[in-house]
Order: structure tokens, then C-alpha cells, then sequence
């Protein structure tokens, strides 16, 4: 298509190669950068799952940061991985690409783990950012969210009847903790575990078999070797304002990033302007459990910024109610 973008790009980025993905039916539009979670779990390999929509509107750039997915290599060293590394990375390829297209902004969008290095993004580099959207927004501490995990877990269990975890959680046992978020749909709300995610990856066209291989491995290599080196306690108790429109997109049964504290840091944000837009059919996976949702609040998010920059701050005001999802100011 004319004017159109389809590129999957290796880019040296803080002297280290990683792959970005870049699509867009109109090279014109505004730029949006998808930072992954994990820290290794890239998005890439699940874009053609539900990004289409969102090409209408914006140039899309997946990104597979270092150590992770297609830019997963043994001579990524160790020691780099760190978030303060990952800090300068982002800011680099954003620059890249506010060069490559002639914006002075782009947009970012932060998931899980990603949503960590977006807002301390938000926070260090307002001047390059039209917009933050936080996909299941980290905010509580790592305690916190287990304390909450493991009293769902529990509850879902007996309400279930379910004498698998219920023996376990009896005789003390350690639950994997991810596994049992997934069997009761707080990972995909519309899946009970994580097949749909190796489904996605053996289909993905940017994907081949090594490159699934390179997924699991960069995984267990982030998560390995990441060092939380930008602040020291949780981000609901470091970066309490931001100089950037903030928009929460939360997943109802979200037990992953539980949305409780989502809420909570939803709360204690201060911001030239902030939303928080309630997925009613969706856990952490947002975009995959109501992909077209999620394309119309970009787009929503788009025409705001665009056309109505600058808002007042309003708190906890009702919206209003669509079939996709539902809105605080």
C-alpha cells in the first residue's frame, strides 16, 4: 500500500543489536513504541494476534529488547542487564524514531514489566512522549502483589472446589504462582493457561523456530541477570508525578499486576492529565482479550492528545460506559 510501513529491522542500540518490528498503513501517522514486559517476555511475537487495528492509526514499532525474543544472544553481557541500561536503550531507539519519522513526540506504551520502565521513562523524558498508556501498570511491591495472588488464589480455589491447589495451600506448599493465575484467568481472561502464547509464537510470521527457542532463553536470561538498579522500592512510592498524560489501561480480573494496587497508584498520580479505562472482559493480556477494544481507546487516546491536549485534571468523575470498556478521569 502506498505510504504504507512493514519492516522488521536489527538496530544497533546501546551497542548491542536488537530487532524492532515497524508497521503502519500510513508512514505519516503518529509513532507508538510497545515496550514488552518480562523483563525478557518479548510482544513481537504476538503482534500479528491483535495489532492490525491499531495500524490504522499509528506507525506500531515492537521492539525486542536486549536479551530478549529475536534480540536474545549469547554476547549480550550480563552485566548490561540492568534497568538503567534498558533506560538509555529506550531513549535511544525513541529518538531514532522521532528522527526517522520528523516527530518531535511519539507515543509510549508500557506492558506489565514494561509498564516499570515506561513510567520511569515518563517520568526521566516528558519532552519526548505525546502520551503514556500503561497496560496492567506496575505499582505495589513485590510483597504486596503476592500477598494479594495468594488470597485470590485461595478464595478461587474453594469457590471452585478445586482440591489440587487446595491441598497444596493446606499442607503450606509453595504455589507456582503463575500457573495458578493462569488456570483462573487472571493472566488471559479468555484462556486458563499459556498455550495461546506458543500458539501465537510457532505462527508468528516474524518468528521462526530458533527465534521461539530464543524466547524461552532470553526469558530465563533476563530474569536471571536484571538488576533494579533506577530506584529502591516500589514505583507507587518513587514516581508519584509525571510530567505526561497518563492513561491506566486495566483488565478487570487483572490478578497479575493485581489492579488493586493499579488503582490505588491510579490514585496517588499526579499529572497534567490522567484516565483510568476499565477492560471489563479482559485480565493482563488486554490486547488480547478484546483486541478491538483496545485499538478504539488508542485511537480515543490518539484524538485526545491530538486535538485536545492539555486537559484539566479531574479525579474519579464517571465517564462513560462502552461495550469495551469503561473510564475515570
Amino acid at each position: 500500500m502506498p505510504g504504507s510501513i512493514a519492516s522488521l529491522e536489527k538496530i544497533r542500540i546501546g551497542a548491542i543489536e536488537q530487532y524492532v518490528l515497524i508497521r503502519g498503513r500510513n508512514r505519516n501517522n503518529p509513532v507508538l513504541l510497545f515496550l514488552h514486559g518480562g523483563p525478557g517476555m518479548p510482544t513481537m511475537f504476538l503482534a500479528h494476534e491483535f495489532q492490525a487495528p491499531l495500524e490504522n492509526d499509528f506507525v506500531v514499532v515492537q521492539w525486542d529488547r536486549r536479551g530478549a525474543g529475536k534480540s536474545y544472544s549469547s554476547a549480550v553481557p550480563p552485566e548490561s542487564m540492568n534497568v538503567e541500561q534498558e533506560i538509555a536503550d529506550t531513549r535511544e531507539l525513541t529518538n531514532v524514531l522521532r528522527q526517522r519519522f520528523h516527530k518531535d513526540k511519539i507515543y509510549l506504551v508500557g506492558f506489565s514489566y514494561g509498564s516499570y520502565l515506561g513510567m520511569l521513562m515518563a517520568k526521566r523524558y516528558p519532552e519526548l512522549f505525546r502520551a503514556y498508556v500503561a497496560i496492567g501498570q506496575e505499582a505495589c511491591s513485590p510483597a504486596r502483589e503476592h500477598e494479594i495472588q495468594d488470597a485470590w488464589i485461595r478464595e478461587q480455589a474453594l469457590a471452585r472446589g478445586d482440591k489440587e491447589a487446595l491441598t497444596k495451600l493446606r499442607a503450606g506448599q509453595a504455589l507456582d504462582r503463575e500457573d495458578w493465575l493462569f488456570k483462573y484467568g487472571a493472566e488471559i481472561h479468555s484462556a486458563t493457561d499459556w498455550k495461546p502464547l506458543l500458539k501465537a509464537g510457532l505462527t508468528a510470521p516474524e518468528y521462526n523456530l530458533v527465534d521461539v527457542w530464543r524466547v524461552k532463553k532470553g526469558v530465563s536470561f533476563s530474569g536471571r541477570n536484571m538488576k533494579f538498579n533506577a530506584i529502591q522500592g516500589p514505583l507507587m512510592d518513587e514516581v508519584t508525578s509525571v510530567d505526561v498524560p497518563l492513561y491506566f489501561f486495566t483488565g478487570r480480573f487483572d490478578y497479575t499486576d493485581p489492579f488493586v494496587c493499579t488503582t490505588d497508584y491510579f490514585e496517588r498520580l499526579h499529572a497534567p492529565q490522567k484516565e483510568l479505562v476499565w477492560f471489563d472482559h479482559s485480565s493482563h493480556f488486554v490486547f488480547l482479550d478484546e483486541p478491538v477494544g483496545f485499538a478504539d481507546e488508542m485511537r480515543r487516546v490518539k484524538q485526545a492528545q491530538e486535538f485536545e491536549p492539555g486537559s484539566a485534571l479531574i479525579h474519579e468523575t464517571p465517564l462513560r460506559t462502552s461495550p469495551s470498556a469503561s473510564r475515570v478521569w
